[in-house]
């Protein structure tokens, strides 16, 4: 007996039957995911490294071949691909498809973390080790100008104004901003006025450590009375900055101001966004892994 004679001779356990498929069917419908590709993780890792001031020669010998040789020997790897640039060090590890993401990145662990005492002691941190993520690109973009705001300032009001309204949508994991320019102080050092005042920029530096610092002070306190003691140690403004001392022995006193100038500017003048010749900030939004992106779009726009 099959499905087709019991339908005849039991219509309603048919109906039943029926009904049921179409209740589960619309019930799993509710719980698909939306999304424009399949979520697959690709098996990369990659391995990061920062120098801050070396070239990309002293990347390449002193950084990314060590860490190339050690990764050689990891079972399952496919390829392996890097990129020594100016301060930094990129080195991509591609594995066979069938091989086990979360084993392959633990073994990647290991063998950089043997390799760190070959490398420079003075490097910025430790390499970090990172797995590819399918959920990780982003889905969604937007463009900021202005005719009447810097570079600083839009960048600003990005990082703190829309980012942080793009960033409460359900399903949004980051917000990434592209071409985006951080305030910094930035200290401009004549040579000859520091040869003629017999200081290296490392005597600045030393300087600035030195003074520019917000420590723990404690606290006072007395029988009816306990205040809590601040020292107030940071630079600001770039007053403050040009009147930092440089040396001081009793004899003469060197400020900034007498052998350069600080000025108040972008961090990164590397990089920038541009459309036209016209500069701009951008806006990404990067999804949480099963978020509906159609939801997330919906919402973005009706925020914007």
């Amino acid at each position: 007996m099959n499905i087709a004679s019991i339908s005849i001779k039991r219509p309603v356990l048919a109906i039943v039957m029926s009904v049921i498929i179409v209740l589960f069917g619309l019930i799993g419908y509710n719980y698909l995911g939306v999304r424009e590709f399949p979520s697959i993780d690709p098996p990369i890792i990659t391995v990061k490294t920062n120098y801050a001031g070396a070239n990309a020669d002293v990347i390449e010998s002193q950084i990314t071949e060590p860490l190339e040789k050690v990764l050689n020997g990891i079972e399952g790897v496919r390829t392996i691909s890097s990129s020594s640039n100016q301060g930094s060090s990129t080195i991509t590890v591609e594995f066979n498809l069938d091989a086990n993401l979360e084993a392959a990145a633990n073994d990647v662990r290991d063998k950089v973390s043997q390799a760190v005492r070959q490398l420079p002691q003075d490097i910025d941190g430790l390499p970090t080790v990172t797995k590819s993520d399918a959920n990780s690109d982003a889905i969604l973009s937007m463009t900021l100008q202005s005719n009447t705001k810097n570079q600083l300032e839009l960048s600003a009001f990005a990082e703190n104004v829309i980012a942080e309204r793009l960033q409460t949508i359900p399903g949004v994991s980051t917000v990434q901003i592209w071409g985006q320019k951080k305030y910094a102080m930035r200290l401009w050092m004549n040579p000859e006025k520091l040869a003629a005042y017999g200081l290296t920029p490392l005597d600045v530096k030393q300087a600035l450590d030195k003074e520019n610092v917000e420590l723990p002070s404690g606290k006072v306190a007395g029988n009816t009375t306990e205040l809590t003691v601040k020292t107030v140690g940071k630079l600001t403004d770039e007053e403050s900055f040009n009147n930092m001392i440089i040396v001081s022995d009793g004899k003469r006193t060197i400020r900034l101001r007498d052998i350069g100038t600080a000025e108040l500017g972008p961090e990164n003048e590397e990089t920038i966004l541009r459309e036209s010749g016209r500069p701009m900030i951008g806006l990404a939004i990067a999804p949480q892994p099963g978020a509906n992106y159609i939801a997330i779009a919906d919402e973005f726009y009706k925020r914007l």
